[in-house]
């Protein structure tokens, strides 16, 4: 038996059914679950002593292009719009393979749990030079977060109006035949599950309607889930108005593209109609603020998503188009538009804490992480508030208000990823600077 007691926090934000703050409490983790949560708990095994810190759940991130740590900050996409961007950046992409792929997703999932992420979902829909779904799922594996690896694609290049290269697009038999692959040899169905996989095209401009349809039913065959982009920017809509007559709502509501077993990435331009079809059918959505600033695709309706019980969770979106992975900064930015929006009464911080623990975790389906309560999967970030960042601080609020960003602790299944502000599971340094050679390599 394994046992660590995280002892004497200031306050143990729970995030369960009655959204407990508990000051000067114990959170005990057994065998990769919690076993307890409340004050003067006992153990014969580690402690951690959490005086000064605040312990919420893991941070859930359901939305991430891990293979563009590799691609940040690249002239010529800095100040693009979406489809701009994307045509920049889709060449180098093609020159990557598996090393950059399998790296690069290390770096980001460093990036994630060093902001307190336990749990994340990456979507890959790119392959080049032997790259597969593999190459994430194994870098997973020995940073140590829990993972939902989606199996994306692009089947439309631009020979046929799409947007990638042709040189990146996939045969439609071949993405479904390794979608099943994938799906077999990987997904976890199981109650705290340490991998599960969905299946993903990449959007309605880079996939056709019979590969979006058949996704759809092997998904559901399956019995995993279906996740895409959606309404991203007014380019996006324009494209779905012009190429299928409807809006992009429309369009994936005839393609099976709602349910509970669905979400879908940004949705800043959704209107009513599909808002209410989202909640009518229990499809999620991920948030991605930061992206759709620094894309300028604009400020998604979460506020009124929320208020119409859309199930709402945060991406930090690609490296790329981001630059950063840090999903305590995408927590407050997420607040922050809803108030520049709607007004400063439109979000809380415990709010958007909410949408980043909880929230996250409906969306991706799993009713075992989210929340400090015992039953619960071992995933806890540990938050010093000791530090300038929270000096003089009055309420756990400041976690969001003013920080810190980065997690002193981190644990995963019970199993701790990160210690002190470092990682614990990979030697980082030599990680980075490996990614820093392949980015020149990139360059050159």
């Amino acid at each position: 038996m394994s046992e660590i007691l995280i002892r004497g926090a200031a306050v143990v934000v729970t995030m369960d059914a009655a959204r407990r703050e508990l000051s000067g409490a114990d959170v005990l983790l057994r065998d990769g679950v919690i076993a307890g949560v409340g004050p003067g708990l006992a153990s014969t095994g580690r402690v951690v002593e959490a005086r000064g810190c605040v312990v919420t759940p893991g941070l859930v991130n359901t939305h991430h292009h891990l293979y563009q740590t590799l691609t940040r900050a690249v002239p010529g996409g800095q100040d693009a719009l979406l489809f701009g961007w994307l045509r920049t950046l889709y060449p180098i992409w093609a020159r990557f393979g598996p090393e950059e792929m399998f790296t690069s997703a290390q770096v980001g999932l460093a990036e994630l749990a060093l902001s307190g992420c336990t749990m994340t979902s990456d979507h890959l829909y790119l392959y080049p030079n032997g790259a597969r779904l593999d190459d994430t799922i194994a870098a997973a594996g020995e940073v140590g977060l829990r993972f939902h690896a989606t199996r994306g694609a692009m089947s439309i290049g631009e020979s046929a109006g799409g947007l990638p290269p042709d040189s990146l697009v996939e045969d439609e038999r071949a993405i479904l035949a390794d979608c099943i692959r994938v799906i077999d040899a990987f997904h976890d169905a199981r109650p705290g599950a340490m991998v599960r996989v969905a299946v993903a095209p990449c959007s309605p401009f880079s996939v056709s309607h019979d590969l979006m349809r058949d996704a759809a039913v092997l998904a559901r065959d399956k019995r995993v889930m279906l996740h895409t982009h959606l309404a991203e920017n007014d380019e996006d809509v324009a494209y779905s108005m012009a190429r299928f007559g409807c809006r992009p709502g429309q369009y994936a509501e005839d393609l099976g593209w709602v349910g509970p077993d669905v979400w879908h990435a940004h949705c800043v331009k959704l209107d009513t109609a599909e808002m209410a079809l989202f909640a009518r059918t229990g499809t999620g959505v991920a948030h991605c603020p930061c992206s759709n600033c620094r894309l300028g695709s604009g400020v998604a309706p979460v506020r009124a998503l929320r208020d119409a019980a859309v199930k709402v969770g945060l991406g930090v979106d690609g490296s790329a188009s981001n630059d950063a992975g840090n999903l305590m900064a995408e927590a407050r930015m997420a607040m922050l538009l809803q108030r520049v929006a709607g007004g400063a009464d439109k979000m809380s911080a415990r709010e958007a804490l909410e949408i980043a623990t909880i929230g996250g975790a409906q969306v991706l389906g799993r009713t075992d992480v989210g929340a400090l309560a015992v039953g619960m999967r071992a995933d806890v970030a540990v938050w010093d508030m000791r530090g300038v960042e929270a000096a003089g601080s009055w309420d756990v609020a400041a976690l969001l208000l003013a920080g810190p960003t980065r997690v002193r602790d981190l644990f995963v299944e019970g199993r701790q990823v990160v210690g002190d502000g470092q990682m614990l599971t990979i030697d980082l340094p030599r990680v980075v600077e490996r990614q820093n050679q392949l980015a020149r390599r990139l360059m050159g």
